[in-house]
């Protein structure tokens, strides 16, 4: 389903709006539209990180990207050493150091949080805690929670006189009201979903070691679940909409560990290890083997072959261990159906099993065909 290629965009777009919005809540009053503009500055401050991306190599950029920047040591050290600095720039405004200091704080940690909700996640511990936080609970891209805050912050921008001051407070909660209530209603579809998925494995009489859940693109209707089994990992869809007895049709992805076997101590594996924080399964090639993050959405094809649909995982890799230079190399898909992803991922949200659901099949495996998977019905 990765149906929209200028992600990074939108997402840079998000952080820009919260931030401006949550600059006019701290500095309105006082700078105007300047604190409009100094809060969109900061609201995508960290992801300044990708600056350094071209750098990197592909292991690299998965444990720099959303990586130290991110974490509560830097955030803190930076907001407040660039305290003195913003308080000789905003001088006219009498802004005091503290305030300067709480204003980058605030948007560079909203900035964390949004990023948090999310699949990616944020490596908020860094360097003391090594895992990444992710909660799950917004794709990356949701424009029922950016569009109240991109309307409030180009609304704002044409209200400049002192008069207007109570119109720009009131429309700006108004912003952050509908925005946060949807990032607050996302936590409750996501708890209605998950009783679903627990209530449909108890039934089955499986116990996971472990289970998330993620919103599909766009929206947080229909979920995805994927649960740990051990040697394999299943992969469930179900809507808000359907009764904790309705049965969820799970595809079965094998792990495949041998694939990397020899090659787990390598430094670009355990990046992926990291990254992936497990949820990875693995196939061989003549050179190496193929990787694949299952925590992410899929890109789903219909009609390749009929009654057969074709999943290819958004994050995936390829690790050459005697290649020269980079040795993983990140894959994309290289197809997408995005009307039709749409249009049956609609269909689906309001019941219509049969116009998401096929005979599964695994493709966009390096030097392979596309492999059957099994199903739990």
């Amino acid at each position: 389903m990765r149906i929209f290629r200028h992600a990074g965009d939108v997402d840079s777009l998000t952080h820009a709006v919260l931030g401006a919005a949550l600059g006019e809540m701290m500095l309105g009053r006082r700078m105007g539209n300047r604190a409009l503009g100094w809060g969109a500055l900061f609201g995508i401050l960290p992801d300044l990180d990708g600056l350094l991306v071209p750098w990197l190599d592909t292991a690299g950029r998965l444990w720099w990207h959303r990586g130290p920047s991110h974490s509560l040591l830097v955030m803190t050290v930076v907001s407040f050493a660039l305290a003195p600095w913003l308080v000789k720039l905003w001088k006219r405004d009498k802004i005091s150091r503290a305030l300067a200091g709480w204003f980058v704080f605030v948007l560079w940690s909203a900035h964390v949080l949004i990023d948090a909700f999310n699949v990616y996640g944020t490596s908020v511990g860094w360097p003391f805690y090594a895992q990444r936080v992710a909660f799950n609970h917004l794709f990356i891209i949701d424009l029922f929670f950016t569009m109240p805050l991109l309307v409030a912050v180009v609304w704002l921008a044409f209200l400049r006189t002192k008069k207007q001051l109570p119109k720009r407070r009131r429309l700006n909660a108004w912003g952050l009201g509908l925005a946060a209530g949807y990032a607050l209603l996302s936590v409750g579809m996501k708890y209605v979903v998950s009783a679903g998925f627990v209530a449909d494995l108890a039934r089955r009489g499986v116990t996971p070691h472990r289970r998330m859940e993620a919103p599909t693109p766009f929206n947080i209707l229909l979920w995805r679940s994927v649960v740990d089994r051990g040697d394999a990992f299943w992969v469930g869809y179900r809507t808000v909409f359907e009764r904790d007895e309705t049965p969820v049709r799970w595809t079965v992805y094998p792990q495949g560990r041998d694939a990397l076997a020899g090659m787990m101590d390598l430094r670009e594996v355990k990046a992926l290890q990291d990254f992936t924080g497990g949820w990875w399964i693995a196939r061989p090639h003549a050179k190496g083997a193929w990787v694949g993050d299952l925590r992410f959405d899929e890109t789903r094809n219909w009609g390749d072959k009929k009654g057969m649909v074709d999943s290819r995982l958004t994050f995936a890799w390829s690790f050459t261990p005697d290649a020269s230079g980079d040795r993983l190399r990140s894959l994309r898909p290289a197809r997408s159906q995005p009307a039709e992803t749409l249009m049956r991922m609609a269909a689906r949200m309001i019941g219509n099993r049969q116009a998401w659901e096929a005979n599964p099949r695994l493709a966009g495996v390096t030097g392979s065909l596309p492999e059957c998977l099994a199903v739990e019905e």
